[in-house]
């Protein structure tokens, strides 16, 4: 079952949506539905759904400013909404699929098997991940799951990854980028066995591609591509010392 909220200021369309969903999508269970954006945050961060249903337009706290409240929490989004003219907004948050009301049958139950396939998707990933970060298989690539799919990228081509809330962008050499669909914990988790360092709560290094480090609070390091990468007071020390054994 995939847990879902909704949330819309109007009773009668969260309701509507329920039935919707209880007679076509079974798959899915509503564990609640929420008329303000206030209250839908509170729901949120304790039931941690799977899937949320999100109205837009809404008093005090409209959808998209609950999103950013709420960036930190893994979930599957649905936007429901009267208006059209949000839809390159939605995009910007990753939604997975944005209704228009009345919302249709067939349309809703093509976005919840987009949900389902997207949910399914991690666990065959991680189970891949696993064989391939296996140390037995001495591969000098780490496969990287994207949104497409899995993308091998050698792991000295990586110069640097920057967060972008649960995302995570490998810019790598020519100037190459990747996007990846897992957070910076879990792409260090990757390369732990690599030489890169965390020198930064949204930045992760290859020390190899260091050229320059410049003094500071916490300093910034400047990369074999010309960017300049902050680092922070707490990780300045632990920097340091990897850097020591390249120094003269």
């Amino acid at each position: 079952m995939i847990s879902a909220i909704i949330v819309d200021d109007e009773p009668y369309c969260c309701e509507a949506l329920a039935i919707l969903l209880e007679r076509y999508c079974p798959q899915v269970e509503v564990t609640g539905s929420y008329h303000s954006g206030t209250e839908a945050l509170t729901a949120v961060r304790e039931q941690r759904p799977q899937l949320l249903f999100l109205d837009i337009e809404m008093p005090r706290m409209n959808g998209f400013e609950l999103l950013e409240k709420i960036k930190d929490i893994p979930l599957q989004l649905i936007f429901t909404t009267s208006y059209d003219q949000y839809a390159i907004k939605a995009i910007r948050f990753s939604a997975l699929d944005y209704l228009l009301k009345p919302i249709d049958r067939e349309e809703l139950q093509r976005s919840v098997q987009k949900v389902e396939q997207r949910l399914l998707f991690p666990l065959q990933i991680d189970m891949l991940l696993k064989k391939l970060q296996n140390p037995a298989h001495l591969f000098n690539k780490i496969a990287i799951p994207t949104m497409e799919g899995l993308q091998m990228v050698p792991v000295d081509h990586i110069l640097y990854c920057t967060s972008d809330s649960n995302y995570t962008i490998l810019s790598l050499k020519d100037q190459q980028k990747v996007v990846a669909s897992r957070t910076l914990k879990e792409i260090e988790e990757l390369l732990e066995d690599h030489s890169f360092l965390r020198v930064h709560h949204s930045s992760l290094i290859n020390l190899n591609e260091v050229c320059k480090y410049v003094k500071g609070e916490g300093g910034y390091l400047v990369m074999s591509d010309g960017a300049s990468i902050n680092v922070s007071r707490s990780r300045k020390e632990s920097l340091l010392k990897k850097l020591q054994p390249f120094r003269s």
